[in-house]
């Protein structure tokens, strides 16, 4: 089974699973994923929610860490900062791609891009992941 397949499975029963969240290609340097944009996701008519668009991307983010964390320790986010550019539509997708700006031993930054199908930039978000040791 690939990583990515494997990633999805964890999903199940979760919040980004709820969203709709589907990998679309998975390396320790670069996660991809989309979103359709449903009503149900929108704020106003047409337009996605900046919460959905930010949940993509933590969930990109602390993917992005899982799999480079050292043996036995896991990870949450510490801080998250978006700037948004435009909308994602309704009845379209959104496509995250999350690379590392650094990783060590106690943080993470990942940087997640967020377009429409058209390649429009919708956010641009940068998220630091707390490494937490062992318990």
């Amino acid at each position: 089974m690939a990583l990515k397949d494997d990633l999805q499975l964890t999903m199940k029963g979760l919040f980004p699973e709820q969203l709709g969240i589907r990998f679309l290609d998975v390396t320790k340097d670069e996660l991809r994923a989309e979103l359709d944009v449903t009503r149900e996701m929108c704020t106003l008519p047409g337009r996605l929610h900046g919460g959905a668009i930010m949940s993509l991307a933590d969930t990109l983010g602390a993917y992005g860490t899982f799999l480079n964390l050292p043996e036995g320790h896991s990870t949450t986010t510490l801080e998250s900062k978006t700037n948004f550019f435009s909308s994602g539509v309704e009845g379209e997708k959104v496509i995250g791609t999350a690379t590392p700006i650094h990783r060590g031993r106690s943080t993470m930054v990942w940087q997640t891009r967020v377009e429409r199908d058209d390649g429009k930039l919708v956010a641009l978000v940068t998220q630091t992941q707390m490494v937490l040791l062992p318990k």
